[in-house]
């Protein structure tokens, strides 16, 4: 009696198992949103998927794969953008070549949308300060490197790509801003990003 009474328990919660997985909703990965998980704090971040396809891509494969983990962010200019993305940082013991890195090829620019407040966009090279000369008529994006705006900027647009914008996590965004700074507006204690994911928008907490 008992052995058939523990039977029908292991059924039951079998039956449980199976229809709460059967009940999970399959995450699409082009209305998903990122989810980035810092040492201060999260920062939810939704991507302008019809506007800017291929930075949007990209930066959902980066996220997905975790390539931003362990990085730092490595430019910080209160009122102006909070900038990070480059692997060079994971490097703590050398901070002079923070900023000069990226992962994977350029992007493609796909400029359009306006630098606003909370506004993601994509870092890229321009013109060189020793020579005058600009080093990317094109102006492709980094692969990897990104800013977030801190204020309306409205002397970046028609320049650089603005791809996403953070939909929840601003202040941990401020809260960036207000560290201390080297003379390379590197944050004195870094600021790390720990893990980024996907996830539903109706997963972002209010």
């Amino acid at each position: 009696m008992k052995k058939r009474m523990s039977y029908h328990i292991v059924l039951i919660v079998l039956a449980i198992v199976v229809l709460a997985a059967c009940g999970k909703k399959e995450l699409d990965p082009e209305t998903a949103i990122v989810k980035m998980e810092t040492s201060l704090g999260d920062i939810y971040i939704d991507l302008y998927e019809a506007e800017t396809p291929l930075h949007a891509a990209n930066f959902k494969k980066l996220s997905s794969e975790g390539a931003y983990e362990g990085i730092y962010f490595h430019r910080v200019m209160p009122g102006f953008v909070v900038q990070g993305g480059d692997p060079n940082t994971r490097d703590n013991e050398d901070r002079s070549d923070d900023g000069g890195g990226g992962i994977g090829e350029r992007i493609p620019a796909e400029i359009g949308q306006e630098h606003l407040r909370g506004t993601l966009g994509a870092a890229r090279t321009g013109v060189d300060p020793r020579t005058g000369i600009d080093t990317n008529p094109e102006k492709l994006s980094s692969g990897s490197q990104f800013y977030f705006c801190l204020s309306r900027l409205s002397q970046l647009d028609g320049a650089y790509t603005v791809f996403g914008k953070v939909v929840e996590g601003m202040d941990v965004v401020d809260e960036i801003a207000t560290h201390k700074t080297d003379p390379r507006d590197n944050p004195i204690e870094p600021v790390t990003i720990l893990k980024t994911s996907l996830i539903d928008l109706e997963d972002v907490p209010k």
